[in-house]
């Protein structure tokens, strides 16, 4: 049997990042939407984020990404996050919007363009040091586009130097989350494709190394719940980028394209301990909100994760253990299916009324008025955007 005292208090305890960039104007590669109210600067950002975690009362984290987060004091944006009850969480780095990394970044053929690189990642731990940041997130856009355009493996060297580098930086308390992507913008090879690319550097590196998984960076029909059980096993599962995709990496509200995906990830993450304040897995969310309202959105994206933690958190782990080792495949598959066809937002509700929330956190933003303020004060300057 569940404990549900247990399960109310694992969800209360639940922590959920929220990314700076949702908040900002974003789109496909082919066309941003603006919208009316979207922050413009870092500091609104923050102020948006404070109202998801007022609706939702589980994401007090914001993720920034720098330099689309630019600030002169990053000292002083860390006291405005904490005086509306946020803290400030990864620092995300870009080092693939400059001309300079058109042929790469850290796996440049050229030496003076990946010192640059590295100098930059290095900038970054400096702001983590003014935040109070633990984690340093690294995605590189590195690659080629055509066969013989360069060598795969001089190519791999030079990333374990640049890493290596960026690593005997950190500080005690820091570390280094390295994500993986099959493909784009580089379409033969990406120098970090894949969970093994990353795992085996962050392996080599050492314990402050983790691999990141962003659940839109597989190809079709992987097994991501593999991946997390795997790396949870082997204590290198850092964090996730959330979101959800039908096709490639679409970057769409999490659980929206297939939220059982989302529930067997949760299942593997809750069985093998990832819940635990101590595991330190990090759960962000990565999320590109092309047509829709951003808050909400946000909201939404928040309540999809709670949700599948709940019903993860249902599994009779008992009954599925008795099963699996009676080798009864259709009882083990039906525990599995018992708690992922529950309907856990009465319980969810009732968590939120606990923790002196509205039951609704959609309502309770709605009700709030703050998409009518937004829209009427933050009028002029420059929209924040993605930087694309």
């Amino acid at each position: 049997m569940t404990d549900l005292s247990a399960v109310k208090a694992a969800l209360k305890s639940q922590r959920i990042e929220t990314p700076s960039w949702a908040y900002g104007n974003s789109g496909t590669r082919f066309k941003v939407f603006r919208q009316e109210g979207v922050p413009r600067n870092p500091y609104e950002k923050l102020d948006d984020a404070a109202q998801v975690h007022a609706a939702t009362g589980v994401a007090p984290i914001v993720s920034l990404h720098i330099p689309w987060d630019l600030v002169d004091d990053y000292a002083a944006l860390g006291a405005y996050a904490k005086e509306r009850g946020l803290t400030l969480g990864a620092i995300n780095s870009n080092v693939f919007q400059d001309d300079d990394y058109k042929l790469g970044s850290v796996t440049n053929a050229d030496p003076a363009i990946r010192r640059k690189a590295v100098s930059y990642l290095l900038e970054c731990v400096d702001i983590m040091d003014a935040t109070g940041s633990r984690d340093l997130k690294l995605w590189f856009s590195d690659g080629t586009n055509y066969p013989g355009q360069d060598d795969i493996v001089a190519r791999q060297d030079r990333l374990a130097e640049a890493l290596s580098q960026v690593y005997d930086r950190l500080g005690d308390d820091q570390r280094m989350l390295l994500e993986y992507k099959l493909f784009e913008p580089a379409f033969y090879t990406t120098d970090v494709p894949d969970w093994g690319t990353s795992y085996a550097h962050c392996l080599k590196l050492g314990d402050k190394a983790q691999v990141v998984v962003d659940t839109g960076h597989h190809a079709p029909g992987t097994n991501i719940e593999f991946i997390v059980a795997f790396l949870l096993r082997e204590k290198k599962l850092g964090g996730f980028d959330f979101n959800s995709r039908f096709y490639a990496d679409d970057d769409l509200m999490v659980g929206s394209a297939d939220p059982f995906q989302l529930f067997r990830i949760m299942h593997e993450v809750a069985k093998n301990g990832g819940l635990k304040q101590e595991t330190g897995v990090a759960f962000m969310l990565d999320q590109c909100h092309n047509i829709e309202a951003k808050i909400p959105a946000i909201i939404r994206s928040v309540m999809n994760v709670q949700e599948a933690t709940a019903k993860a958190l249902l599994v009779d782990l008992d009954a599925l253990g008795a099963a699996q080792r009676a080798g009864d495949v259709l009882e083990a598959n039906a525990v599995l299916m018992d708690a992922y066809n529950t309907d856990v937002r009465p319980l969810l509700a009732e968590v939120r009324t606990e923790l002196g929330l509205d039951p609704d956190p959609m309502a309770a933003y709605r009700g709030s008025g703050w998409a009518t303020r937004i829209t009427s004060e933050r009028v002029g300057g420059e929209q924040a955007g993605w930087g694309a």
